[in-house]
């Protein structure tokens, strides 16, 4: 079994293209926020009850909405949703790309990523759009690849970010094996004020990617290549440990 989990919450779009090609090879489970959780990274509930909704569409029973986000949804079902884990969690498809430094806010990443501490083999899948909504592509290159993993494996706490230029697929070059970019968020604050005249911020912002080295995510993506980048939970940086080592740190 398969389970399916995004960030743009159990209705969007892309999700439901990817389950619509999978559910064609594989049985599978939509395992997803009930609403939209986009860049939750990844947070988890233990301040309220994570409330399980079982949805069942044209009589087919398809999933589980859950009000929480997307670790939660991911722990929820490789705990208490089934009898056994699932074979793989496939993230996504996400409307927007998670390129760079975005990973790391994302909310599609982290459901494979927590799947990865689990245990369970996952990928998490962005069209790099926040306009074209044609999943078409994305999702059959998702059950694709779904199959090479199924066939292959990952490395142990290895998950998949899959990043698909939003272009046609005829002017998709290929496949690139890259590593994560360096971007950043040119954030903006947008000053209002409320009826009861109190003063709120609403966040904008532009998205700037500092990176021309070839084997980085963002820059195969902007030439229409579909970026694969192996991602880990371990945030040690292990070069910088003998240099800490070497300074007068004591009590």
């Amino acid at each position: 079994m398969i389970v399916l989990c995004n960030d743009d919450g159990f209705q969007a779009v892309g999700i439901r293209a990817i389950y619509k090609e999978l559910a064609k090879l594989y049985e599978v489970v939509i395992v997803a926020p009930e609403t939209e959780q986009s860049a939750m990274g990844h947070a988890i509930t233990i301040t309220q009850p994570l409330k399980v909704r079982r949805v069942v569409e044209h009589g087919k029973f398809i999933g589980y909405a859950v009000n929480g986000t997307p670790a939660d949804c991911i722990k929820i079902a490789t705990t208490v949703l089934f009898k056994k884990p699932p074979s793989m969690v496939v993230s996504g498809i996400n409307q927007g790309g998670n390129l760079g430094t975005c990973a790391i806010y994302s909310g599609t990443v982290s459901a494979a990523t927590e799947a990865s501490i689990e245990g369970i083999p996952a990928i998490a899948i962005s069209l790099d759009s926040f306009e074209n909504s044609n999943f078409k592509f994305a999702a059959k290159f998702g059950a694709k690849l779904t199959k090479i993993i199924l066939k292959n494996g990952l490395p142990d706490g290895v998950a998949l970010n899959v990043n698909i230029p939003a272009v046609p697929e005829s002017e998709v070059k290929g496949v690139s094996i890259t590593r994560q970019g360096k971007s950043r968020v040119i954030e903006t604050f947008d000053k209002r004020v409320d009826p009861r005249k109190n003063t709120y911020y609403w966040m904008a912002g532009e998205m700037r990617f500092d990176e021309v080295d070839e084997e980085a995510d963002c820059f195969q993506v902007s030439n229409n290549y579909i970026s694969i980048t192996p991602i880990h939970f371990d945030l040690t940086n292990y070069s910088t440990i003998n240099k800490l080592k070497s300074w007068d740190i004591s009590l």
